[in-house]
Formats: C-alpha cells, sequence, structure tokens
C-alpha cells in the first residue's frame, strides 16, 4: 500500500471543509439522541425505563435503516437520498417533543433512527469521491476525528440545554441541525462516487462481512467502556463522578489516534493492521478490571481510545478496498448497522455479567465478545481473496 506523505493541510478545501460541516449537522443529534431520551421522558411515568426503552427502539431503527436502506442508496442520487431521510428523522424527533403516548413515542423513536441511518455511510463515501487516493487514509482519520468529536460534545450540549434552558431544548436543537443538514446536503459536489457506475447488490455488500465483524468487535470496547465504568468506579471505591470525564478523554484520545494514523504509511495490510490494533485495544480495556486506582484505569482507558480508533480507520479502508465504487455507500451503511449490533450484543452480555457477578467479570465479558468476534472474523479473511 502506497501513501503519499503530504499533511492533513492537503484536506484543507472548500469540498472536503463542506463534507465536514454536514456530517457534524447530522451525527451531532444522532449522537446527541441517547441522553436527549432521558431528559426529556424522565418526567413521564416510567421515567428512566421508559428513556432506556426508546433509546432501544431507536438504536434499532438505525440498525435495521442502515442495513435495509442503505442498499438502495444510488450512487447518481444519494444527495437527494439523504436529504429525504434527514428531513423524516427531523419529523420524528419533532414527535418526540410534541407527545407523551408512550406507543407514539416508540414510532417515533425508531423513525428518528431508521430515517438518517444512512446519512454516516452515504457522507463518508461522497467524502472518499472528493479526494485523491494518495489522500484516502487521512481523509478516512479525519472523518474519525469528526465523529469522536462530536461524541465527546454531544453529552455535555445535551446536559447544558436541559437543566439551563428547558428539557425539550436538546430536541429543538437536534430538529434545526437535521435541518441544516438536510439543506446543506445539496452543496456537496458530486465527486466521484457519483459519477462512477456501479450497483449495490445485497450478495457484493453481504461479502465484506468478515470486516464488518471487526468494526462490531471495536464497537463491543466502546460499549465496556460506557457502560461498565461507572460500576467499576464504585466497585473500585473511586467517585463516580470521574465516568463523564473519563469517557471525555476516551473520546479526545481516539481523535487523536485518527489522526496519528492517518500521518504517515503503517507497516502491515489493512487486515494485518486492524487485527493488531483491536487486539491492542481489547487488552487495554481488559486491564481496566485490573487496576485498583484512578490512574491505571485512566490510563488503561485513554490507551483503548488512541488505538481503537485505528481500528475503525483501517476497517472503512479495507472496505473501500473490498467492494466497488458504487456499493461504498451501501457498504459504509451495512458496517454502520453491524457496529450498532456490536454494541447491543455487548451491551446484553455485560448487563447479564453486572446481574450475576461484578464490574470486573463484566470487562472481562465485554471483551471476550471483541476476542470471538475477532478470531471468526480473522478466520474468514485468511479464505477470502485479498
Amino acid at each position: 500500500m502506497t501513501i503519499s506523505a503530504a499533511g492533513y493541510r492537503d484536506l484543507a478545501n472548500r469540498d472536503v471543509l463542506a463534507c465536514a460541516v454536514v456530517t457534524v449537522a447530522a451525527k451531532l443529534p444522532m449522537s446527541m439522541t441517547p441522553l436527549m431520551m432521558v431528559f426529556l421522558t424522565r418526567g413521564l411515568p416510567g421515567g428512566y425505563v421508559l428513556a432506556a426503552s426508546l433509546v432501544a427502539v431507536y438504536v434499532l431503527g438505525e440498525i435495521l435503516g442502515a442495513a435495509l436502506l442503505g442498499l438502495f442508496l444510488d450512487p447518481s442520487r444519494m444527495r437527494g437520498q439523504l436529504s429525504v431521510g434527514l428531513v423524516v428523522g427531523a419529523g420524528a424527533f419533532t414527535t418526540l417533543a410534541l407527545t407523551q403516548n408512550v406507543t407514539v413515542l416508540a414510532i417515533a423513536a425508531f423513525v428518528a433512527g431508521a430515517g438518517p441511518s444512512t446519512t454516516p455511510g452515504g457522507l463518508r463515501a461522497m467524502l472518499l469521491g472528493l479526494v485523491p487516493d494518495a489522500l484516502v487514509p487521512k481523509a478516512m482519520g479525519f472523518d474519525a476525528m469528526i465523529t469522536q468529536v462530536v461524541w465527546a460534545v454531544a453529552p455535555a450540549l445535551v446536559t447544558v440545554l436541559a437543566l439551563s434552558v428547558d428539557h425539550r431544548a436538546p430536541v429543538v436543537v437536534s430538529v434545526s441541525l437535521v435541518v441544516v443538514a438536510a439543506w446543506l446536503v445539496f452543496i456537496l459536489p458530486r465527486g466521484h462516487v457519483t459519477s462512477r457506475s456501479g450497483t449495490a447488490k445485497v450478495r457484493v455488500v453481504a461479502s465484506a462481512w468478515p470486516i464488518y465483524l471487526v468494526s462490531a468487535a471495536a464497537l463491543a470496547q466502546l460499549a465496556v467502556a460506557e457502560l461498565v465504568l461507572p460500576a467499576l468506579l464504585e466497585h473500585r471505591g473511586i467517585g463516580i463522578g470521574w465516568t463523564g470525564p473519563l469517557l471525555t478523554g476516551f473520546a479526545a484520545c481516539s481523535a487523536l489516534g485518527a489522526v496519528l494514523y492517518g500521518l504517515r504509511p503503517w507497516p502491515g495490510s489493512l487486515r494485518t493492521q486492524g487485527l493488531v490494533l483491536l487486539v491492542v485495544t481489547a487488552t487495554c480495556v481488559g486491564a481496566l478490571a485490573l487496576f485498583p486506582n484512578l490512574p491505571g484505569i485512566a490510563g488503561a482507558l485513554l490507551a483503548a481510545g488512541l488505538f481503537q480508533s485505528g481500528v475503525l480507520v483501517t476497517r472503512s479502508l479495507a472496505l473501500r478496498e473490498r467492494l466497488p465504487v458504487g456499493a461504498h455507500a451501501a457498504g459504509f451503511s451495512m458496517m454502520y448497522a453491524v457496529t450498532g449490533a456490536g454494541y447491543g450484543l455487548t451491551a446484553v452480555v455485560v448487563a447479564w455479567a453486572l446481574d450475576v457477578g461484578s464490574p470486573v467479570w463484566a470487562v472481562f465479558g465485554g471483551v471476550a465478545v471483541t476476542l470471538v468476534l475477532t478470531a471468526v472474523s480473522a478466520a474468514a479473511e485468511r479464505r477470502q481473496p485479498r
């Protein structure tokens, strides 16, 4: 693999920056949603249980929407398709703020997840169409950095809006951003992805399933970090208030890791790089359960964030190599769906481990999910042609 030594400054052009603006406007509402649901429903019957249920329905909508609707993305009409999905999502978010009926809330949550679910994959494919091949690794690192920064900012933004303005204020901001993204997507140039022919057939997209599996394994580590950390801190006698700063640090290190990966070429194939980085990440996450004090836990978590983003970047690059250009958007959408499923699977394992054991075993259970998915993917990739 040959990579240009050009710096990130080569990405600083109008088209790439426009794509970055649209990505932030589209992804910020998606990352705000879980905590937004909590503030939106905590005054309703069911409170936090209702919020957790709506988040689960929202994630289900994202998974099914990305997997199924992504197959219908047409490179020649992608901007219009993404815009329609975003508008549908804006309508669903608005409904969440206007009703207290549980059934309507559940339907709106599902549609809010499904409508814009193809946006991350579609925008990533459009970004790749805007840069020459030599800059693709840096573009992927840049995209991963934006994602991590958005996820770091979203919880604080929701909390400030809900507590300082109104519990519906995060919804208003989310709807506004989604509408802006639906409009701005038309300012993006068509790029190479919309000028080349290619059809996203189901079998073509499905053929890359080992790559999707490693992405799911990477998100399993995020699930462990987010879901087990509060319980682990309490288990070690550390103030639970450290959860927010630690997760913010995790996201910041993930953004830094994405940037560092794109700075230079690295030895080995993309497949090897991804598997090595994933094993290192799992080792760091597993170390969380072994350290009895805050410095050790913080160090392991920050190191995990640093390496985890590299896994996601290598998987995106590997998927780009694997699929024809016309199937890139569908492939990235499928990857988004499978990573969500990996997060959900890990959440189930972690919840079971917390119920029958301790946070230490919950960490090890999440790491076990990662290693199993990694082993299956590695075995399958060895049997497939490169």
